[in-house]
Parts: C-alpha cells; sequence; structure tokens
C-alpha cells in the first residue's frame, strides 16, 4: 500500500496558519533533546509548526518537574548492569508518572486540542489526563511490532518475562482507544497489526519521517569510504558492518567505516575490530551533534539493522546523495530500490554482503548514479515541506485514512509471553 506521504506538494485545501489553528502537544518520555529517531522526527515537526504559526508544546517528563525527574532517573542508573528488567519498569513507570502530571498541569485549562503521543506510554498518559474527548490523541508507531520487543532486542528483558509481558498488554488496551495512529512505514503497520489486529479499527495514516534539506555549505574533504549513524545498541548490528571490512580485507581491499553514535556496544565492537585487524579501519567517533553535517564526505550509507521501522539515518543520507546499502527489511525497502538508489546485502552472509558492497564501490558510474537517485528520492518523498503538511492535516482530522486492515487468522497471531514473578511499584496517579 502506498504511504500517505507518497508524492509531492502540500495537502489539497489545507494551511497550517489558517487562524485559529488547534494546538498540538506533542508527548514523548525522552528528554528535549537526543539524537535518537524519535527526537529527529519531533524536532522537525515542531520546527514546521512553528514556521506556520500552530501553537505547538512538547511535554516531556521533565517540563514540570524537572529536578525530581532528574533524580528518579539517576537511581535508575545501577540497574541497568543489576537487574535489565528492573530497570525498564523503573523506567518506564517513573517516565510516565512525571509526563502524566505534566500533562495534566498543561491540558487542564487548553480547551480543543491534539495530543501527538510519541509511544504507548505517552499515549496511556495522554488519554489519563485530557480533559475530555474535545482534546484528541494521536499516537505515533515508531517501533517494530512492540516496544516490548525493541527492549528484548537490547537485551534488558527476556521475552517469556513479566515486563515483556506487560509492555505487551499495555500496548493491547491502549492503541484500540487512541483517536489515531500515525505509522512512520507501511513495515510498521503491517508487524503491529500482525500480533494486534485490534489497532486495524483505529483511524490511521501510513506517513513515513521526513526531513528539511540539508544546509548548503562548503563541501568537505573526504573523510572516509563508509559511514553509519546510530546508537551503538545490539539490535543496530554494527558487529555486521565489521564482519564485511573483514571480508573485504580478505579480498585485499581495506575500506575505513566511521560509525557515528554512542551506546553499550562500544567496547564490544572494539575488541571485535581488533580480533578481525582492522581496528585502524574503524573509527567510533560517538556523539556528534552535527553527524548529517558530515556525511557528504563520505562514499556510501551502510545500515545493518533488521527491524527499522522508518530509519531517518537513511533519510539523511539520501539527502547528502550518498548511495545506500542495507538489508532489505523492516521499512527500509519503502525507502530505498534495489539498483537505484544503493544495494540490498544479506545480513546474515558478510562474504557476499562484502562483494555486493565492492561491486558497487568499484563502479564510479553506479556510485553517481545511486548518489543522483538517492539525492532525487529525498526531493520527491522526503523533503519535510512535503510530509509535515500531511501529518499535520491529519492530526486536525482532515486527512483520509488508510482503510481498516483485515483481521489475520487467529493462528498467525504472536501472542504476548506470560510467565516470571510480578515486579509491584505504587500505582499510577488517575
Amino acid at each position: 500500500m502506498a504511504a500517505v506521504g507518497e508524492g509531492a506538494g502540500p495537502v489539497p485545501g489545507g494551511s497550517p496558519s489558517r487562524p485559529g489553528s488547534v494546538p498540538v502537544v506533542v508527548a514523548t518520555i525522552l528528554r528535549e533533546r537526543g539524537c535518537t529517531g524519535v527526537h529527529t522526527h519531533v524536532r522537525q515537526f515542531m520546527r514546521y509548526l512553528d514556521a506556520h504559526g500552530v501553537p505547538a508544546h512538547l511535554v516531556t517528563p521533565s517540563s514540570a518537574e524537572p529536578l525530581a525527574s532528574a533524580a528518579v532517573s539517576a537511581v535508575r542508573l545501577p540497574f541497568g548492569h543489576l537487574n535489565g528488567s528492573l530497570s525498564v519498569l523503573w523506567y518506564r513507570h517513573w517516565h510516565e508518572v512525571f509526563l502524566r502530571r505534566a500533562l495534566r498541569r498543561h491540558l487542564e485549562g487548553l480547551g480543543e486540542a491534539v495530543v501527538y503521543a510519541q509511544g504507548p506510554l505517552e499515549a496511556r498518559a495522554a488519554l489519563a489526563t485530557r480533559a475530555g474527548p474535545h482534546q484528541r490523541v494521536v499516537m505515533a508507531v515508531h517501533f517494530h511490532t512492540s516496544q516490548a520487543e525493541e527492549w528484548a532486542d537490547k537485551r534488558y528483558i527476556t521475552r517469556r518475562g513479566t515486563v515483556y509481558r506487560d509492555i505487551a498488554m499495555l500496548e493491547r488496551t491502549t492503541l484500540p482507544a487512541v483517536d489515531g495512529l500515525v505509522y512512520v512505514s507501511e513495515a510498521a503497520r503491517e508487524a503491529l497489526l500482525h500480533w494486534l489486529p485490534e489497532a486495524g479499527a483505529v483511524p490511521s495514516a501510513v506517513i513515513p519521517n521526513f526531513v528539511d534539506p540539508p544546509v548548503e555549505v562548503p563541501a568537505p574533504g573526504r573523510l572516509g569510504d563508509l559511514v553509519t549513524v546510530g546508537g551503538l545498541e545490539n539490535y543496530k548490528n554494527h558487529r555486521f558492518l565489521l564482519d564485511v571490512l573483514g571480508e573485504a580485507g580478505r579480498l585485499g581491499r581495506s575500506l575505513t567505516l566511521d560509525i557515528y553514535g554512542e551506546g553499550p556496544c562500544r567496547r564490544e565492537l572494539e575488541h571485535r575490530a581488533r580480533a578481525l585487524g582492522i581496528e585502524a579501519q574503524v573509527r567510533l567517533r560517538g556523539f556528534v551533534a552535527d553527524a548529517r553535517a558530515h556525511l557528504p564526505a563520505y562514499r556510501a550509507y551502510v545500515h545493518a539493522s533488521p527491524k527499522e521501522t522508518g530509519p531517518l539515518a537513511v533519510i539523511e543520507a539520501m539527502a547528502a546523495g550518498l548511495p545506500v546499502v542495507a538489508g532489505e527489511y523492516g521499512g527500509v525497502p519503502e525507502l530505498v530500490r534495489a539498483g537505484v538508489e544503493g544495494r540490498f546485502w544479506p545480513l546474515e552472509d558478510p562474504a557476499k554482503a562484502a562483494a555486493v558492497l565492492l561491486e558497487l564501490l568499484d563502479s564510479e558510474e553506479a556510485c553517481a548514479d545511486a548518489s543522483r537517485a538517492a539525492r532525487a528520492r529525498y526531493a520527491g518523498h522526503y523533503r519535510a515541506d512535503i510530509l509535515a503538511p500531511r501529518l499535520w492535516s491529519f492530526l486536525m482530522g482532515d486527512a483520509p485514512a488508510v482503510a481498516p486492515a483485515p483481521a489475520p487468522e487467529p493462528e498467525t497471531r504472536r501472542p504476548a509471553p506470560v510467565g516470571g514473578a510480578t515486579l509491584v511499584l505504587p500505582p499510577l496517579a488517575p
């Protein structure tokens, strides 16, 4: 199914600068500043709303009680090393507690509004604190299948544990109750409805992620061959990229790879690079606020995560005119076309992946063609001025929704695992 955002041009008949625009309240449990895809999504949309005179407010757990929120977050830090499940439970519980308090204060006297919730916890908090149905709650689906899967992929929780089950149950009860769902890719929609078909009855739209055009600056000198951007987490699969470099080395080719991002897998990646004898070729750049500005200084963008719904880093790479080499998984095939903007490589076979990569890099013509196609693909489909108006119109109830999806056969539904001991925290405030 084509995304709502396919094509170019603003939403017919809609202008966000019209008088009396309904305020948009963006709710997220994330801190106000950060480098995740959700941060970029929020930042881009807020920038669009501000530029067009729409009242927009960002509400986070620290919006009302920053010191108390920070203190509770600090207490959680030791849990990550001692008990992953307890760490996740603590993080989710207290972030929702503080987000509810902040939302309640913000929504109390606001009147008609739309709360754009960036996940299930945010949606539940908004439903519990809104002043009435005149304050609509629309949730963005940034995750693949379930947030329980994301935490399991990060190895904080197990798929048969209580925390996994509780997260899945929250989604099962909350998502069908919201007023709208925004999927950042068709893959995100299909994955969610596969296990939660009840969500198919909620008005929805598939609107890809978007970014502003890159700022025109003098081209930086060449920094290296390959680049990727993303937190150093297990599910990002950076280890595969190192294995590909190792295989290229066996073929007599020495390629460099710069990884922008920070995370718990840094030491593991350093050890792997040394074991492969490629430590001089791999640079872990850490968190760099303007990583996007460096992208034009590389030959190609490489991506190895198998579960991305609508990877903003890939969109930013295309905007910079980089050929993209990635796995044919998740939302990536909706962004990149094989043989056009880049190539797909097999994530289960580093040797074959290295051959795919080298075939592209060895052809100046192929690289130039992919570069032009990537830039054109971005310009025609993923600019903020194309997709932000569509997102705004859907939030306002003006844009057509995706037709409800038929429920899958019972045997195809993925039940939430059960088992494990129950961890109890104080009840959430009503």
